[in-house]
């Protein structure tokens, strides 16, 4: 597998598109359960936010791929106003599991696991939600820049899996992962990156993470790969983004 890039018409047609693109089906099929990663960074609507019918459409690609997987969705807000599963219910994530029957899980809540790596820099060790490891991940970003990184994606998405407990400082659920944030990325994706990517570029926004204009026109495309790296690299160039520039993009992961 590797990325693909696929027009975006409606959710229900593009995911699917995007998807056996790059052959997903063949790793749904083999998973007991699924966890579907949105970006709920705060409580503004899509496209600061994934889009609940771009998970809907992902869950129904799951079941349609392997009927037995039992399916999550799981985030960790950066946002204390929303803590405690109020994230779900702001953006119409609580509609939809009810819809789709599947659980909502708050990452900042669950039990964690420290995990070691010396090699790791900026975090020699991490302490991960257990549920990462028992899970496979689809993560589901969406397209946008990032005033303190230069690009948000797939590898910063996974920043949900950094607990309060452990991360938070200055009135924020996750300020001090921000600090050496390029490191903090690349090495918290070294512990455990996603699985599979479905990037949501229907639109775009290329200033900022939190807000601002859109892209006009709309990028009008959905991503999905493998390799959380490279499907970074392609989505920040449709931003026009040099992902050489990017710290946390200039490096695989070590073999």
């Amino acid at each position: 597998m590797t990325t693909a890039i696929a027009a975006f018409t409606t959710y229900e047609t593009s995911v699917a598109d995007a998807f056996d693109r790059i052959r997903a089906d063949t790793a749904l099929a083999d998973q007991d359960a699924v966890l579907i990663k949105p970006n709920l960074v705060t409580a503004d609507l899509f496209p600061v936010t994934t889009s609940p019918r771009c998970c809907g459409a992902i869950i129904d690609y799951v079941r349609a791929c392997n009927p037995r997987a039992q399916i999550v969705i799981a985030e960790g807000t950066g946002d204390p106003a929303y803590d405690k599963m109020q994230i779900f219910e702001a953006l119409g994530y609580t509609r939809l599991a009810a819809e789709k029957n599947i659980r909502l899980i708050d990452l900042n809540e669950e039990e964690v696991v420290r995990l070691e790596n010396r090699s790791c820099k900026r975090f020699p060790e991490f302490h991960m939600p257990e549920i990462a490891l028992s899970h496979f991940i689809v993560s589901v970003p969406v397209l946008k820049a990032h005033t303190l990184c230069g690009f948000t994606g797939t590898m910063k998405n996974m920043m949900g899996f950094a607990p309060p407990a452990h991360y938070s400082g200055s009135g924020w659920n996750k300020a001090a992962f921000h600090k050496n944030l390029q490191a903090a990325i690349f090495d918290l994706n070294r512990y455990r990156h996603a699985d599979l990517t479905l990037m949501d570029a229907s639109v775009g926004m290329p200033d900022s993470h939190l807000g601002g204009r859109r892209c006009d026109p709309p990028v009008g495309e959905l991503l999905a790969g493998d390799d959380p790296v490279e499907t970074d690299r392609a989505a920040a160039g449709r931003l026009g983004l040099d992902w050489q520039k990017i710290g946390h993009l200039q490096k695989n992961f070590p073999a």
